[in-house]
């Protein structure tokens, strides 16, 4: 199997056309044609000479993956079904919202971290993405020319798949790539210590927190992560950080029904997050099969905003979308695919 052209930096690209004899401005011709141009195949990069595509066509592929399925959901959202090259599936969600279209992405075949309320981490672990891959999700679309916004919120531990994840948003970012503003595009973690300080060192990408607890016990038996990375010393990891004025940090909060959705909780959430500027974005939970956490009602969800408003935390409840097609938060998953390979 010949390997992939996409997903390459522009160094590695220089580096792979110098090993094969070419000029190393190929390099940067090549980065061109992958990441700002429509085309598909190697013999369409027209300003490389005959004997350059040969030279490439022997040894490698464009590398763009098609998606094999696509649902839609009545309020617009989008699901599209990904193979990979493992052979296995995974599931990217592209929003649509007046002004703004963000895709969310998957690292991961499947999850590691076993989180309660997660749909994929019912499937397990079944591989890493390549930043390739990652990246396809969002060249791949129908919409890959309106997107404006990117997450790494879909399967998988972002941290988990770290170098790959970080080239992604190298090749996202970069002026010889798509050219994005970082600013853009947030990353989500669980609270993996090591990888997030990389992340924050490297990167310039907004950070988002899988909270939905501030009680160690409590976020244990959601969260089987709090053993190795207690939320408190995530947190306080984060205050040591100058996020600067236009970089984010934001925790994501999901309210599973007479849970975590207290007075207790709330003066919690006052007391970990005390002199940090931060955002709580409220999920209601999506049930999921085998699990036995409910969702909460809207007042619940109003009410539980309010309250951490009154205490000065910024908090926003996240509009349910995509529920109808599996497509809304903690529902990807391709564990049926992966049982019928």
């Amino acid at each position: 199997m010949k390997e992939s052209l996409f997903g390459k930096t522009l160094i590695e690209l220089q580096e792979l056309v110098v090993e094969l004899g070419l000029p190393k401005f190929t390099g940067k011709q090549i980065a061109d044609w992958l990441y700002k141009k429509e085309i598909l195949s190697i013999d369409e990069m027209t300003n490389l000479s005959k004997n350059a595509r040969k030279i490439l066509n022997e040894k490698y592929e464009f590398g763009l993956i098609s998606p094999t399925k696509i649902q839609a959901s009545t309020d617009g959202t989008k699901k599209y079904l990904f193979p990979t090259i493992q052979n296995k599936f995974v599931e990217t969600a592209m929003i649509p919202e007046r002004d703004r279209k963000t895709v969310c992405v998957s690292s991961q075949v499947g999850c590691k971290m076993g989180c309660l309320f997660c749909f994929t981490a019912k499937q397990g672990f079944q591989g890493q993405l390549s930043a390739g891959e990652i990246v396809n999700q969002i060249k791949s679309i129908e919409e890959a020319g309106e997107v404006t916004n990117i997450v790494y919120m879909g399967m998988g531990e972002p941290f988990d798949n770290l170098e790959e994840v970080l080239k992604s948003i190298e090749i996202l970012t970069s002026e010889w790539g798509f050219a994005m503003s970082p600013r853009r595009i947030t990353v989500s973690t669980i609270g993996i210590i090591p990888g997030m300080l990389t992340f924050l060192e490297k990167s310039d990408a907004h950070l988002a927190v899988s909270l939905h607890t501030p009680f160690n016990q409590e976020r244990q038996n959601l969260m089987p992560v709090q053993v190795a990375y207690p939320i408190e010393e995530v947190v306080s990891e984060i205050k040591r950080w100058d996020f600067g004025r236009q970089r984010r940090v934001s925790f994501e909060y999901i309210v599973f029904e007479n849970l975590n959705d207290s007075p207790g909780h709330v003066k919690e959430l006052a007391k970990l997050l005390d002199g940090l500027k931060c955002r709580i974005n409220l999920i209601r939970f999506h049930p999921v099969p085998g699990t036995p956490l409910k969702s909460p009602s809207d007042k619940v969800m109003q009410e539980f905003k309010d309250a951490l408003n009154q205490k000065g935390i910024l908090t926003t409840v996240r509009a349910s979308r995509g529920q109808d097609i599996y497509a809304a938060c903690g529902l990807l998953s391709t564990k049926e695919l992966v049982k019928n390979q």
